[in-house]
């Protein structure tokens, strides 16, 4: 009966951003997985937006970084101190995650290994039960895909560590592929161009505001310019630069050619009666990486497969997890994130939570 009244997130831990879905609220935070500590006494400083913004710009002793990578936990303790963090934004008060059930995305191929260590994370923290959740099938059910019929429906999700492709029936995962790089692997490419082009240095939030800004995948998309600022390599003073949306244009084709590669892959692999589905039910895109400009025309006429854009392709993993929880979906939430992984604490301090 208290289990009625407990609290219920839904966690999407990407490499580059964390978005929470709180059932009943909606989607309450979205923010930078990022995290700043002083290296001396490895006081936490900063989490999320506020970390992000000291990129750059921090002096030596401020350590900032991501915890995880390709999206997967690089550091324990420092997202377990994230995740903390931004659940007391979310709750404002310090009780945090204890007695709460959590559905947390993970990238599809994972090993156990790695699941589990996301689940206990979570749990170390207070929660009564943690469950990990594959990312394809998160996104998919919160851009509204019909995953539980038996139909074929291919999913392509450009986070900012990896680019997950796979195709989906019967609420389960068919074939699948995984590119580790993503949007953050285009800002990445974007500085080292810059660098290599024009001997300047920039850093990675100027990189992905021209990424976001001038970035297409469309050789055909209206010049757009763009004026940035860094620092001379040769004589080591301030500069700026104008940028065009043509170059930067050539700069993601390498990224653009890998996930045409990766999408051929996946449905090399699946059943002919499925991928015939995924030719007439389409390509859904998913993730921040959705937003490149002319991507979705890019892969139409690559794959001849029509192309549709979630409509909130950010926060659609989220949401997924979110629906997981409610209704009829989450009758099969234990079928879709790998039941025997999941950790749940014991009865006895179930109800402790529960009361709390």
């Amino acid at each position: 009966m208290l289990k009625r009244f407990e609290t219920v997130y839904g966690i999407d831990l990407g490499t580059s951003n964390t978005v929470i879905y709180q059932r009943g609220k909606g989607i309450v935070l979205n923010e930078p997985s990022v995290v700043a500590m002083h290296q001396g006494s490895g006081q936490l400083l900063a989490v999320g937006a506020e970390a992000q913004a000291m990129i750059g710009r921090a002096p030596a002793h401020v350590e900032i970084t991501y915890p995880l990578r390709n999206g997967v936990i690089a550091n324990f303790e420092m997202t377990s101190t994230m995740l903390q963090q931004f659940i007391r934004k979310v709750q404002g008060r310090k009780s945090l995650l204890r007695g709460s059930q959590v559905y947390i995305s993970v990238p599809c191929g994972i090993t156990n290994v790695q699941k589990r260590a996301v689940e206990e994370t979570v749990v170390h923290k207070g929660a009564r039960k943690a469950v990990a959740v594959e990312e394809p099938l998160a996104a998919a059910l919160g851009a509204g895909l019909p995953i539980e019929e038996p139909a074929g429906y291919l999913v392509l999700d450009i986070g900012g560590g990896t680019c997950q492709v796979a195709v989906l029936s019967l609420g389960g995962i068919v074939a699948s592929h995984t590119v580790p790089r993503a949007g953050m692997s285009i800002d990445r490419d974007i500085m080292d161009y810059v660098k290599r082009q024009y001997n300047l240095e920039i850093g990675e939030r100027t990189a992905e505001h021209v990424k976001m800004t001038i970035g297409t995948a469309s050789a055909t998309a209206a010049a757009k310019t763009l004026d940035i600022r860094g620092r001379d390599v040769v004589e080591g003073l301030p500069r700026s630069i104008r940028l065009t949306s043509g170059e930067i244009y050539t700069v993601v084709e390498d990224f653009l050619s890998t996930v045409v590669d990766a999408i051929r892959a996946t449905l090399e692999r699946c059943p002919p009666e499925l991928a015939g589905d995924v030719v007439e039910n389409g390509i859904m895109l998913c993730g921040g990486g959705a937003l490149l400009e002319g991507l979705d025309e890019r892969i139409r006429a690559e794959t001849g497969v029509p192309v549709h854009t979630a409509e909130q392709p950010l926060a659609c993993t989220a949401l997924g997890t979110g629906m997981m929880m409610t209704g009829k979906e989450s009758r099969r939430s234990d079928i879709w994130s790998a039941a025997p992984n999941n950790l749940e604490k014991p009865d006895d301090e179930e109800a402790v939570g529960s009361h709390k």
